[in-house]
């Protein structure tokens, strides 16, 4: 889990910086229901995320839309873009209940599209759906936090919402794997919405009274509209560039334009000064979470598909060959958090982008049949190390650069070069896929596999390449000493 849009509301103290008896904890009485409840939506969440990538495979060649693979991906991450930004505003103006119940049925309904559609780009809307549910949910969650949690709580329910993301690591791929095996991949989708019951009935009674209402007594926040109109940009913008990458004929320049003519201007209203040109402190650590999560998601999407279509795995050992990683991940996480590697932490990043530029470069030796088909689950946990150090860092020195009253829009940054780099790099990739033939990969009945091992070389290849660009961006976030 990563720092996300956090509104004015998570900056301001509520009633629960008062300490007693009851207090002690995320587990004490006081916080108990509404820890459990916040926690197990996150919980569903990954288990939703590990869960459909184990599952996408076999739905994008049974829907014959393996071509527009990374679409069903970044179609997720360009709504949730949108739909962080107006979370933020909705949390504000009038609690982050109204974000958090909707964006939990946008969710789902979502899920039960792309379960239930017989195309490939009803698919992809199905996942658009969701991903917009995704960013409301995602960001109402945190505010929940700044509200209802005393100062001294957050980092224990926010280490809370990491650990979330370790079991589902493992278990969401064999359930999904054996879901898709036995019943079909449509049941992954479909079944997961049933999971939401227990956390929204635990939740909400729980967010309504400790957490509702505006941030503001007497006149009501209007929405902040230029922000919303650059949220808006940069998703249309972001969905533009998918567009003509997928396309890839003369015609496409034309949205490819008119994508890049929306987002250049939303990028620089919503990322901080000199993002883009890695200008050192704050800029660099916004640029390099982008960078790093760009990179890392791009390449991981892809992995599952080249196991299946390449290798013959089954869903089930495809996905399994990503879960060693939430564990390494949650290592990776409590090794930065140390005191004593505070003064190493620019050099633990660093280390960390080369652990993951080496593990997205060795995920495609697969490719030779030689080369054991474990050799993905070993790199990938030494990536997801990496990924470790790196995403926690990232949070830790973003809240380190910023002023108290700078927090929330900082962390909304951070938050949205990580969801735009997805978008855009996995758009990327699946030009790359689709030129070198990647869309006839397939899994055929007879067991013989269409050997497309360029395509895939060129969505992996080149997302290392990206990965140590972001070792080059660790040696510019600290900022110049004042001599003066």
């Amino acid at each position: 889990m990563t720092a996300v849009e956090v509104s004015e509301a998570a900056t301001i103290p509520s009633g629960g910086e008062g300490e007693d008896e009851d207090d002690r904890g995320v587990l004490s009485r006081a916080h108990r229901a509404l820890t459990v409840g916040i926690v197990s939506v996150v919980l569903v969440i990954a288990f939703e995320a590990t869960a459909v990538g184990t599952a996408m495979p076999v739905a994008a060649r049974d829907l014959d839309g393996v071509a527009l693979y990374a679409f069903a991906f970044s179609g997720y991450f360009t709504t949730s873009l949108f739909g962080m930004v107006l979370a933020g505003q909705l949390s504000d103006r009038d609690g982050p209940l109204t974000s958090l119940a909707s964006g939990i049925g946008a969710f789902a309904a979502g899920l039960l599209l792309s379960g239930t559609v017989g195309g490939m780009w009803m698919f992809i809307l199905g996942r658009a759906v969701q991903g917009l549910g995704g960013g409301l949910v995602i960001v109402a969650l945190y505010v929940v936090v700044g509200r209802a949690y005393p100062q001294r709580l957050r980092p224990a329910i926010m280490a809370a919402f990491a650990a979330a993301w370790v079991v589902p690591s493992v278990v969401g791929p064999l359930a999904a794997g054996a879901v898709t095996e036995h019943l079909g991949w449509r049941w992954v989708f479909i079944g997961i919405p049933a999971l939401v019951g227990v956390p929204l009935a635990l939740a909400l009674p729980q967010i309504r009274r400790r957490a509702s209402g505006p941030t503001r007594t007497g006149a009501r926040a209007p929405l902040d509209r230029r922000r919303i109109r650059l949220a808006f940009g940069i998703a249309l913008g972001a969905g533009l560039l998918q567009y003509a990458a997928q396309d890839l004929r003369p015609l496409s320049l034309v949205p490819a334009a008119a994508g890049a003519a929306l987002l250049v201007p939303a990028v620089r209203g919503l990322l901080p000064r000199g993002t883009c040109r890695a200008a050192r402190g704050l800029p660099s650590v916004v640029l390099l979470r982008g960078v790093s999560a760009g990179a890392f998601i791009a390449a991981e999407s892809f992995v599952p598909l080249m196991l299946v279509t390449q290798r013959g795995l089954s869903p089930t050992l495809a996905g399994l060959s990503l879960a060693v990683g939430g564990g390494t991940w949650a290592l990776g996480s409590w090794v930065q958090a140390r005191p004593r590697v505070e003064p190493y932490r620019d050099r633990l990043m660093f280390l960390g982008m080369l652990l993951v530029a080496a593990a997205v470069a060795a995920a495609p030796s697969v490719l030779i049949p030689a080369v054991p088909v474990w050799t993905v689950a070993v790199a990938w946990g030494f990536g997801c190390f990496g990924m470790g150090l790196v995403i926690a860092s990232t949070s830790v020195l973003l809240l380190h650069l910023s002023a108290p009253e700078e927090a929330g829009a900082n962390s909304a940054a951070l938050q949205i070069s990580d969801a735009l780099s997805n978008v855009l790099l996995l758009a990327l990739g699946g030009a790359a896929f689709a030129a070198l033939g990647g869309g006839a990969a397939g899994v055929a009945a007879s067991g013989a596999h269409p050997s497309h091992p360029a395509a895939f070389a060129a969505v992996f290849l080149p997302m290392a390449g990206v990965a140590l660009l972001g070792a080059w961006v660790t040696t510019r976030l600290r900022e110049p000493a004042n001599t003066g």
